[in-house]
């Protein structure tokens, strides 16, 4: 993966953690469009501004992530066929340990946002799943075609994938992880996903201790 899609992958999936909904589930783009004003306002924001307030944004951050991802679709999801066979505790683990690597690995990374300018070209709706499709256009001009696949919960429309360029990110894990389970097993898996908390618990008290 090039510099570029790289910062794109962070870029996309920073803002949609960053969305929340609105009062009342209205067409997915205008709560997509609503929510993204929202947290570069956010990232403006003067009183979150500067290393000092780190904790502060990234918390802030957090807070709203689980408001608006669908953790538990995005764990079923990559997971695949794999997920059948877990008891409700081994499933309730998986879910808050792949969300907490999603919100630690992207969400925290959504201060690399430079500017971007974001188009919104096409909706589709059918009936409680949708699809907004926008282009992340960077400041040389390039155009990154950016799809958000949302599913509607009650009155709110959770993110559960995000594809960039035509490559799913759920897609991407459940190549990850059924590579994982096929050469080695499903407690290996959980036990690589432990292990890389603890590795982005370590850097974020790393970083504090600089502030």
């Amino acid at each position: 993966m090039n510099w570029l899609r790289m910062r794109v992958v962070v870029l996309a999936v920073g803002l949609v953690a960053a969305m929340t909904a609105t009062a009342a589930a209205g067409a997915p783009t205008d709560q997509l469009k609503g929510s993204v004003e929202r947290v570069l306002k956010t990232l403006d924001d003067p009183t979150l501004k500067g290393e000092s307030k780190l904790p502060e944004r990234r918390v802030a951050i957090r807070k709203i992530a689980n408001e608006i991802f669908d953790f538990a679709e995005i764990a079923k999801r990559s997971l695949a066929r794999h997920w059948q066979p877990l008891s409700e505790a081994q499933r309730n683990e998986f879910v808050g340990l792949f969300a907490d690597l999603l919100e630690r690995s992207y969400i925290s990374k959504i201060e690399t946002y430079g500017g971007e300018k974001i188009q919104y070209t096409a909706e589709r709706v059918d009936p409680d799943y949708a699809t907004v499709s926008t282009k992340i256009v960077t400041k040389n001009g390039t155009e990154v075609p950016v799809d958000y696949r949302m599913v509607k919960r009650g009155d709110r429309w959770l993110v559960y994938d995000v594809s960039i360029e035509g490559v799913s990110l759920v897609s991407n894990y459940r190549t990850q992880f059924n590579k994982i389970i096929q050469t080695s097993s499903y407690n290996e898996l959980v036990s690589k996903l432990r292990n890389k908390q603890d590795e982005l618990l370590a850097e974020d008290k790393g970083a504090k201790k600089k502030l």
